[in-house]
């Protein structure tokens, strides 16, 4: 399974970017997924994770409110809303994907099989 993240770019303080990330098998759409993210310096963090049915949702807490996580199975992509942007939102992002088919929400990386190979989402101030 290959996992293609784009979507990144350099925006500004209070814009939006949607992240896409789009499998290349079919059967992610039975596996629970996440995004991720790198910022500088920092280990690889949670962002948000859905189930594989799209029925579940997770956040961390500083993006609650502002971006949305979901799936569309029959394109084979998932997708990061991002809204209201701010400088600490700059990392590389990358999504998940579990080899284990249905599953609910998982949060931990090691929880994850195969992943994307990041987009870069700058945001200036």
């Amino acid at each position: 399974v290959q996992l293609q993240a784009s979507g990144g770019g350099l925006v500004q303080a209070g814009a939006s970017l949607r992240l896409s990330c789009a499998a290349s098998e079919r059967t992610v759409g039975y596996s629970a997924m996440g995004w991720f993210r790198q910022r500088p310096g920092k280990e690889r963090e949670i962002v948000a994770a859905i189930s594989w049915s799209g029925s579940s949702t997770y956040y961390e807490d500083s993006v609650k409110g502002r971006f949305t996580i979901s799936r569309d199975n029959a394109k084979n992509t998932l997708y990061l809303q991002m809204n209201s942007l701010n400088p600490e939102d700059t990392a590389v992002y990358y999504c998940a994907a579990r080899k284990i088919f249905y599953g609910s929400i998982y949060t931990r990386a090691d929880d994850y099989d195969y992943w994307g190979q990041g987009t870069l989402v700058t945001v200036s101030s």
